[in-house]
């Protein structure tokens, strides 16, 4: 038997420490968890004991780890389905490590059998199941690793698993109203501009030319602006192509900076229809997301950490960020939030509320609900609305290129009548 030294987090997410008598370091981080303790450093100063598992003599979470290079991963919905399995294993009265085995047996897909397969290993190494995600990487990231965290450390794991996989399937469900609200416009809108190109650089050309072959006959600009563009095409197609590749690939390398990403989401927030929805998408995304951590047990700083990081928009996230740093001195959660400005007065007030009453989590809870109907209003907007800005600038277009091939028309009509 060897003493081992423990440092971790209690339920309350509050620092702890002590020592615990265990034969390896396997049974002591089990026996650490069964005080209802997240370990987060355990080491011993028995040389033998240490060396009874392959880990090293002392062990700690780092803060961020991304996947090692090789490793499957999975998408939000299958990550959300697994969640959820495992919280229903669990809340059957299944040990987590029974409960893992036999989500595997039933494991679907190449990447879940080898990922449940790595967390089996490190769980059963006598690692916590966070550690064993944060250890993996990708698809759990900082937000999923925080969740498995609190619900090692509140003794909650089936209801905080369940919170999980709620949020990740409202996140899958939100992204696919978001693109289900754009991709018709956008279909529409491409069939639009390509039967455009088409039009000017091959049916345009060879209706002018005899036109343009008339003695005395001058073009309108309007049809000179088209011919124009239509030779430019035939001559540089590739060039164009090439362009376009090299913009996009610019583009990225241009928004890579914080900087310039600062000005693109400003902007994005600033354009009518897009702006609105897109924060209304952020809001109602921060509001859930912070209302499930805090309930889950996070404190609320790490939660604020977490949270900033599913926003999608580095605006929110500085903003967020000055929040955190306001939380930090002392202050409430509602003022700074009320000084960034990017937040909604309804959000401000329930927060305020919230923290007054203690009841933060579920005044959070039900915030989310009405900004998710919020968003539903707002995707309901965007759809409505676009189609008719769409067709204004098609037709706008459409009668540009209309004109430069009716004008030559009429005025060659008009010199045969004369």
């Amino acid at each position: 038997m060897a003493n081992w030294r423990y440092e971790g987090l209690d339920r309350a997410g509050g620092s702890t420490s002590g020592t615990i008598t265990a034969p390896d370091r396997g049974t002591a981080m089990r026996l650490v968890q069964a005080r209802g303790l997240t370990p987060l450093r355990l080491e011993s100063d028995d040389l033998e004991a240490m060396a009874t598992p392959p880990a090293a003599s002392a062990v700690r979470l780092p803060r961020w780890t991304t996947a090692a290079p090789g490793h499957p991963s999975i998408g939000r919905a299958e990550l959300a389905s697994l969640m959820r399995e495992l919280a229903t294993a669990v809340e059957a009265g299944l040990p987590l490590m029974q409960a893992l085995r036999t989500v595997r047996r039933q494991a679907a897909g190449k990447a879940q059998p080898v990922i449940l397969d790595a967390l089996i290993e490190k769980v059963e190494a006598g690692r916590p199941l966070h550690e064993a995600m944060q250890a993996y990487g990708a698809p759990f990231d900082d937000m999923v690793v925080g969740m498995a965290r609190a619900a090692d450390a509140s003794g909650r794991m089936p209801e905080v698993l369940h919170q999980l996989a709620d949020l990740l399937d409202r996140s899958v469900e939100l992204r696919r109203e978001l693109i289900g609200a754009t991709i018709y416009p956008m279909i529409v809108a491409s069939l639009i501009m390509a039967s455009i190109v088409l039009l000017v650089t091959v049916i345009l050309p060879q209706l002018m030319a005899p036109i343009a072959g008339q003695p005395g006959m001058e073009l309108p600009w309007p049809t000179k602006v088209l011919l124009g563009f239509a030779n430019f095409m035939k001559t540089w197609w590739l060039v164009v192509i090439v362009g376009i590749g090299a913009g996009v690939v610019g583009s990225r390398r241009w928004l890579s900076k914080p900087d310039n990403r600062l000005k693109w989401d400003g902007l994005m927030l600033r354009m009518p229809l897009l702006g609105p929805l897109l924060r209304d998408v952020a809001v109602a995304r921060f509001t859930r997301t912070l209302g499930t951590l805090v309930n889950a047990g996070l404190p609320i700083l790490q939660a604020l950490r977490i949270t900033r990081d599913t926003l999608g928009n580095t605006v929110l996230t500085r903003a967020v960020d000055e929040v955190q740093e306001k939380v930090t001195t002392g202050q409430a959660l509602a003022d700074p939030l009320e000084r960034c400005g990017h937040f909604p007065p309804l959000l401000i007030q329930i927060v305020n509320i919230g923290e007054r009453s203690g009841r933060l989590e579920t005044m959070l809870l039900h915030a989310a609900t009405a900004f998710d109907r919020q968003v539903n209003n707002s995707i309901k907007i965007f759809t409505k609305a676009l189609p008719p800005v769409l067709l204004v600038v098609m037709a706008v277009v459409a009668g540009f290129v209309l004109a430069g091939i009716l004008l030559p028309l009429l005025r060659m009509q008009s010199s045969l009548g004369g």
